[in-house]
């Protein structure tokens, strides 16, 4: 095989072991075995299991930047150069919680395993995230000309908090809808951004955001 399917091959392999079975409980023979190759070729592309790991959690992640940055973009210009918190808090959360939640993603083997990657805290993980925060200074930066009159320690845990609350309603949907016994709908995606974007507004404006009040008349209907 040559080397560039081989690598592919392995690349499969490991994200859709580590989708179906986590992260602790797959080896580096189960990954060859999966693949059909020798257990060199891993140590040739990946040199370990944890750089396996990380550049499959990379090159999911520089997918789902890209999107929250190219939103972030149309955000401020629509705005003229200083968009509205709403559309910048969307642009943070929205493509986090599109990739992985919703009938149509959840069970691709990309979201399966980003699922895995926000449930299990594994060392390479933890280091890419750890140290890949530039995309995130440029969301505090957009937050800042939103709004100018809020100070910077408020800003970091408004975006703190918004991505926290995305990760856990990816990590918990099923929790959540046993819960409210059916009455969270996880297939609403958009709705559940939309609920993530108004608790994130209100928490930094101080007046309730105009998303509730859409999400209100929503369930009315």
């Amino acid at each position: 095989m040559p080397s560039d399917l081989t690598r592919s091959a392995i690349l499969a392999a490991a994200e859709r072991l580590y989708a179906d079975r986590g992260f602790g409980d797959v080896t580096l023979r189960d990954i060859v075995a999966e693949a059909n190759v020798n257990l060199a070729a891993v140590n040739y592309h990946f040199g370990s299991k944890d750089e396996l790991i990380a550049e499959l959690f990379v090159t999911r992640s520089i997918q789902t930047n890209r999107e929250r940055l190219n939103e972030l973009k149309a955000a401020e210009e629509r705005g003229g150069g200083r968009g509205a918190i709403e559309d910048i808090m969307r642009a943070l959360v929205g493509p986090t919680v599109r990739g992985c939640l919703g009938p149509d993603r959840e069970g691709s083997t990309a979201a399966r395993f980003m699922i895995r990657a926000s449930i299990e805290s594994v060392p390479p993980i933890r280091r890419i995230r750890n140290r890949e925060i530039d995309h995130l200074r440029k969301f505090v930066a957009a937050m800042r000309r939103s709004l100018p009159d809020r100070s910077e320690v408020e800003l970091y845990w408004a975006l703190h908090f918004a991505l926290a609350m995305a990760h856990q309603t990816i990590r918990d949907s099923e929790r959540l809808t046993k819960l409210s016994e059916g009455l969270c709908d996880l297939n609403d995606v958009a709705g559940m951004i939309e609920r993530i974007v108004a608790v994130s507004v209100t928490a930094l404006t101080g007046r309730e955001s105009k998303i509730a009040d859409k999400l209100s008349v929503q369930r009315a209907r």
